[in-house]
């Protein structure tokens, strides 16, 4: 068993709303949201308080979209909601569960508000897809 998933495993046991994937996924979001804002993600010897790592509410969950669109098409709403994931509020939940285990840290001023309705979350998912055919 990975150290990955023997870290998720008691949270999504403390947590059954949202499955395992789903905290995986966020995640693997925040290094492809660092990459999308042209930023280096922080290695396990990084000061998770420096702000050169840090990233807004937002951006976050714009990564996790934009993430998600390249991954699952269309199909991306479904997964999330297989996976426990209906709005913007609840990656909110998922990210302070992961923030309480230890696995992320949090600027003082953040909170589980701060995902509150950011937007229509399968609007998003579904608004900025697009398929993107390779020249051969």
């Amino acid at each position: 068993m990975s150290s990955l998933i023997k870290k998720l495993l008691p949270i999504v046991q403390r947590d059954p709303r949202y499955m395992y994937e789903a905290y995986e996924f966020v995640m693997h979001a925040l290094e492809h949201t660092h990459r999308l804002l042209g930023r280096k993600p922080p290695d396990e010897n990084a000061d998770p308080d420096d702000p050169r790592y840090h990233v807004s509410v937002r951006e976050w969950v714009e990564g996790i979209c934009d993430l998600a669109r390249r991954e699952f098409g269309f199909m991306a709403p479904v997964v999330f909601r297989m996976w426990g994931i209906r709005a913007t509020d609840d990656f909110g939940e998922v990210i302070f569960n992961l923030i309480d285990a230890g696995l992320m840290s949090r600027t003082a001023d953040e909170s589980k508000a701060d995902f509150h309705a950011l937007f229509d979350l399968e609007e998003a998912l579904l608004h900025g897809f697009r398929i993107v055919l390779e020249e051969e």
